[in-house]
């Protein structure tokens, strides 16, 4: 993946040298970067309701006073925002153990102090493209969803049972109109929907 200016990289450390040391190797790979000094000052940005609208990650330091790495993770997963928010914890050789299992639970990665530049860089640009994938697959199940909720409850009736497998003659039976309008409200689904056939469909339902 190449260095994009669409992405922030989140950095929460409370070493203030630890900070200005990534944000410029970040800046070197033309990387955007936003430092707290604090779990708190990231937790308040998310009590603010700030949800990533664009490609990110969050370099986290395990070990901090107040708001420890651990406890603030433990916010963003009941966030639902660790998908969206690729979490590289950041941390010495004692509290590798804590970092494995962090991992197992849902943590992008971890990388132990002193870290090799290129390293985690390179972790830095995955967890980006993770990010990217989750909210492009977000967004189109949110089109996905507004396209279901412009269908009448008659295109519900008839998507339904041809995404079953029924040939039209069957759902002209089971809903007693017409053949005829049976093909015109599959038509009109299928053109909703932005589909080309009954197994496209059903798919594309099956992923929502």
């Amino acid at each position: 993946m190449q260095p994009t200016l669409d992405a922030t990289v989140f950095i929460v450390d409370d070493d203030a040298s630890v900070r200005e040391a990534l944000a410029w190797l970040l800046r070197s790979r033309r990387l955007l970067s936003e430092t707290f000094g604090s779990g708190e000052e990231l937790d308040a940005m998310l009590e603010a309701g700030f949800v990533p609208a664009q490609p990110c990650c969050l370099l986290l330091d395990v070990r901090m006073p107040g708001l420890s790495g651990l406890e603030l993770f433990d916010k963003l997963a009941a966030r639902g925002l660790v998908d969206v928010m690729p979490v590289i914890f950041l941390t010495g050789h004692a509290d590798v153990p804590t970092a494995v299992h962090m991992v197992k639970r849902g943590a992008f990665d971890f990388c132990e102090k002193p870290f090799s530049d290129n390293a985690l860089v390179d972790r830095i640009e995955q967890a980006i493209r993770r990010s990217a994938e989750v909210l492009a697959a977000r967004q189109e199940k949110h089109k996905l969803k507004s396209r279901l909720q412009e269908l009448t409850e008659r295109e519900r009736d008839v998507m339904r049972l041809v995404v079953e497998g029924l040939p039209n003659k069957l759902i002209a039976d089971q809903l007693e109109i017409s053949v005829r309008t049976v093909e015109v409200h599959r038509a009109r689904v299928f053109d909703k929907m932005e589909v080309k056939s009954a197994v496209e469909l059903a798919n594309l339902l099956r992923d929502l």
